[in-house]
């Protein structure tokens, strides 16, 4: 699970010090100014230590920079509503791309689970993706931004952190069940 969660956190660390720069300061240049130099340089170092880019790294450094500038120059509330769609729309189709996740999971998960279960739960992801900014466009179009800030903070995420706690304790019942089942 630390495994998951540290890739994941490395994925998308200019996203959450986007988040976490906007909450403190309240400016959304300042913010995206941030997200950029983040994504870039996190970008650059993979380049210098010449660790190969996965497709999910590429897709995130073009977001954070095509969205982040968007941000900069519109400024609009609007914009900034409809960017986790945008995002969750552009994740879920990087998810379609069978067995992206078998890069997350950890070694005994890809040794036990069967690989059509990972490429399945994978779909799953880019299903659940597809759903989140789905709702989110209706929330951005049909309720108060209060509701859409709870929705980005707290459903969002909780749907997430849900998928993934229920994902970790099917694989781990597999994998024990697997390595219970073997004969060494």
């Amino acid at each position: 699970m630390k495994q998951v969660l540290g890739h994941l956190l490395y994925d998308f660390l200019s996203v959450i010090l986007f988040l976490i720069v906007f909450a403190a300061s309240g400016n959304v240049r300042i913010a995206a100014g941030v997200a950029i130099v983040v994504g870039l340089g996190r970008f650059a170092w993979l380049k210098l230590t010449g660790v190969p880019v996965e497709p999910a790294q590429w897709m995130s450094l073009a977001l954070v920079v095509v969205l982040s500038s968007a941000t900069i120059v519109t400024q609009s509330p609007r914009f900034i509503m409809v960017k986790p769609s945008i995002v969750h729309f552009a994740v879920g189709g990087l998810m379609l791309q069978r067995g992206w996740m078998i890069r997350y999971v950890t070694p005994i998960a890809r040794q036990c689970v069967p690989q059509a279960t990972l490429v399945t739960a994978g779909y799953g992801w880019a299903a659940l993706m597809a759903a989140l900014g789905l709702t989110n466009l209706i929330i951005v179009l049909c309720f108060s931004f209060a509701i859409w800030v709870w929705f980005v903070s707290v459903g969002a995420v909780g749907a997430k952190i849900a998928a993934g706690a229920l994902q970790y304790a099917v694989f781990r019942s597999i994998a024990r069940r697997r390595l219970a089942q073997s004969p060494t």
